[in-house]
């Protein structure tokens, strides 16, 4: 069975054009974003899914950089991206991923893909019920449930934001949520605004002596230094209905 993580990514973003190609200690957001995932042992491939836009062309030459497969599609149909990016590349398992993400676990990536392999339902995630902080957000399920919505699902923001229409709908699958021992979802560690980043560049500074740090690691950083916090607790996360 192989398992893919799909890397949705484009350089439009609205708050904060060109996010994924930002300086993160010295790499990418991408080239973090992917790095990190590379470590989750039950993942056995990393795809971005860009864009078929001019403007995207860099992502592509970013991707080439770090030897990571890419394919592109249409910039607002990203569930029509996933369908085609796991269909060429032959994913029997799909992990949903966003760019905007460089503090992503691997353990937690691990953890959410282990639950699915082993009740197999019809999707996994950690997003539903919320614990762990917003920016470790793993959504895992199989290629055929990810056909099945992309024959069915038909509003805007089902197709823009890819799995709306399988939790909005647990009559026709079978949905798991993985979940910590504490809550934690408080914590803000995704980029969408300039004081996200800046947020995310402070703690990278702080730990870059230890490459592989773990979600643990941050949550350490940020009790030693709760100010840190406080560089984007303001943001507020745009409504899935915002297409």
């Amino acid at each position: 069975m192989k398992v893919v993580a799909i890397v949705q990514t484009r350089m439009g973003s609205t708050r904060l054009p060109g996010k994924v190609l930002k300086d993160l200690d010295g790499k990418s957001v991408l080239a973090r974003v992917v790095e990190r995932l590379r470590r989750a042992r039950l993942v056995n491939d990393v795809v971005i899914a860009t864009t078929d836009r001019p403007a995207d062309d860099i992502i592509v030459q970013e991707c080439r950089r770090l030897s990571t497969s890419v394919s592109r599609g249409d910039e607002e149909n990203v569930l029509d991206r996933y369908y085609r990016a796991a269909q060429l590349f032959k994913a029997d398992v799909v992990v949903r991923v966003t760019s905007d993400c460089p503090l992503i676990d691997p353990e937690i990536t691990d953890k959410t893909t282990a639950a699915f392999l082993e009740a197999k339902p019809d999707y996994a995630s950690n997003v539903r019920e919320r614990t762990y902080p917003r920016g470790l957000d793993a959504e895992v399920f199989t290629f055929d449930t990810l056909a099945r919505t992309w024959r069915v699902a038909t509003k805007p923001y089902e197709r823009v934001h890819v799995t709306p229409y399988i939790y909005e709908h647990p009559q026709e699958f079978r949905v798991l949520s993985v979940t910590g021992d504490k809550d934690y979802s408080s914590h803000r560690w995704t980029v969408d605004t300039p004081e996200d980043l800046e947020f995310i560049r402070a703690v990278y500074a702080r730990l870059k002596d230890k490459p592989a740090f773990l979600w643990t690691d941050v949550l350490q950083v940020l009790e030693r230094e709760p100010e840190l916090i406080e560089i984007n607790r303001s943001i507020e996360q745009k409504a899935l209905h915002e297409c």
